[in-house]
């Protein structure tokens, strides 16, 4: 862990300030830290000293500040990044704002991210791409949580430089002391709880100016490098950069019958027409043919470039799949250990299906098991069965496909991915990788001779689940009792897993708050798969309230063996038939969690089989599922 340099007494400049970068090196950085902190208005600063501005948005900056400024008279640089209706209202940050400035020694990308708790997820995707960080700090305010949980982000995101800027140095009378014990707190919590390999802090006035481009005669104490010379001079070479080629397949580009190439960004490495390369996962060798461009063809691509290859040899090779120097091979694995954060208010359920992108890739996800939520503040590892917004935790993940991956540490693009709602594709988490797991590569697939197919042969049927799914009272248990009854008479072979008998057995341990209802379902999805590869005919009835683990269930199995049928009873109905008198309990608030009343039931928007169970309807629905069936 890199001490924080403040040099607020009289040190010799780094090495790296003493020998500035070529002109046209670009540093892609971020600003962030907690609300009201001073990030744009300290981008603003940047732009405006480094003559980043255009005369005509200066002039719609003056009109601005007249409308929605907050320095009364003076421009309210802040506006020229807060660019959101909302955030000109509210004087916040609410979305990522990208700018673009320069000066004599270097080009900048500069991300200003928001403040707030509840838009974490866009200030870790500024930090996605990012090679430093500005973290402010209030003067006034000192090191708060947002402070913390930004720093852990920064770190798990693989940023290494890092610039302490204390901000509104001017609203405490430019006091050394405020400065130097803001610095020895954050130095205390980023020793412990951060990876940084070097931080800067540095005493700014965002607003006036102070140390940002230049020194400051209201700081004569401070002797280190102004906010701008720092970051014209730091050192940053991306780990990408020293490791052998590899490009993730964006696109395969087939405009006509003679030619096919491979779209992608170069996320590590070089590349030259003829040098071996691998495709994984398949393991097929081959040699780069052309590094198409127009209107020529290029002799060299490196990382961070976009390109089109062309391969000596015809060789399958789809979106998803990675081009690497055939020296130099990924692992290729199924099951990771990750540093995820939670980022929606929807709460991660460990058991539950999620789409998940990593590189170019997607496949489905589970989150088997959080190994541990951790504290933001003291960096506690906490027992968890769920995460909830904004919430870090190290959790064990496994895909339904194996996909080449680095490690995080070593190719931010190859070990980084996302999860995202099967539903409504909202992006619910990012997740770093540490490593595959053991099992991943030393569990195996045993082949067996005598498959599905000849079991079903041997009882002359087709396997299928049924999955009978609604609300307590509806009717489930009593509809699959019957149509099993009418199959065994037709001489089929059925098994019931009714969820009650379940719950004396295989899933006594489990409860009914919504993580359990996840794995109570996860678990009867993979039993009834190993009893349809038996060649029965299952018959599941279970309440199952969430669409997502029933549209998990019905992925375990092939097309047309899942059959849904929603029991649809109303839910008066169900109260009147409630002999336990389940309903009345939950009502008083003696039973929690009970679906229907305090806990949710999403109804199935496309069932196989929607039967309608009311008083005198029993038989008719038992004869639908069996037309269905036949």
């Amino acid at each position: 862990m890199a001490m924080i340099s403040s040099e607020t007494k009289t040190p010799e400049l780094p090495e790296t300030l003493m020998n500035p970068h070529p002109p046209q090196s670009l540093l892609r950085f971020i600003t962030c830290g907690s609300v009201d902190d001073g990030k744009s208005t300290l981008i603003g600063r940047l732009l405006y000293d480094a003559k980043g501005i255009f005369d005509d948005q200066l002039k719609a900056l003056e009109s601005d500040s007249r409308q929605f400024g907050t320095q009364g008279q003076t421009m309210d640089l802040a506006l020229l990044v807060d660019g959101l209706q909302a955030e000109r209202e509210q004087g916040i940050t609410i979305d990522v704002a990208y700018r673009f400035f320069a000066t004599e020694q270097r080009r900048f990308i500069v991300a200003d991210t928001p403040g707030h708790e509840q838009y974490t997820r866009n200030m870790a995707t500024g930090a996605s791409t990012a090679s430093l960080a500005i973290i402010l700090v209030d003067a006034r305010k000192g090191v708060l949580t947002q402070t913390k949980r930004h720093s852990r982000i920064v770190s798990m995101m693989g940023i290494q430089h890092v610039v302490l800027a204390v901000n509104k140095m001017d609203l405490m009378h430019f006091d050394p002391t405020v400065f130097e014990t803001i610095v020895a707190d954050y130095q205390r919590f980023a020793s412990a709880h951060c990876a940084f390999q070097s931080i800067q802090a540095i005493p700014i006035s965002a607003l006036t100016g102070d140390l940002v481009m230049t020194h400051s005669a209201q700081m004569p104490w401070y002797s280190g490098p102004s906010l701008m010379r720092y970051l014209e001079t730091v050192e940053v070479t991306p780990t990408a950069t020293q490791t052998p080629f590899c490009m993730p397949v964006q696109l395969v580009n087939r405009p006509h019958l003679n030619f096919r190439g491979f779209c992608g960004r170069i996320a590590s490495g070089s590349v030259r027409p003829g040098d071996a390369v691998r495709v994984l996962p398949s393991g097929r060798e081959t040699r780069i043919a052309e590094i198409v461009d127009w209107p020529h063809n290029r002799d060299e691509a490196h990382r961070g470039d976009s390109v089109t290859l062309t391969l000596s040899d015809e060789v399958d090779v789809s979106r998803g799949d990675v081009i690497v120097a055939s020296e130099h091979l990924p692992q290729v694995a199924d099951q990771f250990e990750v540093r995820l954060i939670w980022m929606s208010e929807t709460p991660m359920l460990p058991g539950r299906s999620y789409l998940a992108k990593i590189h170019c890739k997607e496949v489905t996800a589970t989150i088997t098991e959080i190994k541990y939520l951790e504290d933001i503040n003291t960096g506690a590892h906490l027992a968890a069965k769920q995460l909830g917004l904004n919430e870090i935790a190290l959790v064990n993940i496994s895909f339904n496909q194996a996909v080449p991956f680095e490690p995080y540490a070593v190719n931010r693009t190859l070990g980084s991915l996302i999860l995202i709602d099967r539903l409504s594709f909202e992006t619910l988490g990012v997740g770093m990788i540490d490593f595959a797991l053991r099992r991943a590569s030393n569990i195996h697939w045993q082949a067996l001779e005598i498959n599905k197919q000849a079991r079903a042969a041997l009882k002359a049927q087709r396997p299928r689940c049924v999955w009978f799914t609604g609300l307590s009272g509806s009717g489930k248990s009593t509809l699959a009792n019957l149509v099993e009854k009418r199959l065994h008479a037709d001489g089929r072979h059925t098994y019931i897993l009714d969820g009650d008998n379940i719950r004396h057995g295989l899933n006594r341990d489990l409860g009914f708050t919504a993580g359990d209802r996840v794995e109570n379902i996860r678990r009867v999805a993979e039993v009834s798969k190993l009893l349809v590869d038996a060649g029965l005919i299952v018959l599941v009835a279970f309440i199952s309230p969430y669409q997502a683990e029933r549209r998990l269930a019905r992925e375990l199995f092939e097309p047309g063996e899942f059959v849904e049928v929603f029991v649809d009873t109303p839910l008066e109905e169900c109260e009147r038939r409630d002999t336990k008198g389940l309903y009345s309990k939950a009502r008083r608030g003696e039973l929690k969690n009970f679906t229907g009343i305090d806990s949710p039931y999403e109804s199935p928007q496309i069932p196989d089989v929607h039967v309608y169970n009311t008083a005198g309807s029993v038989e008719l629905c038992v004869q639908q599922i069996m037309d269905t069936l036949h």
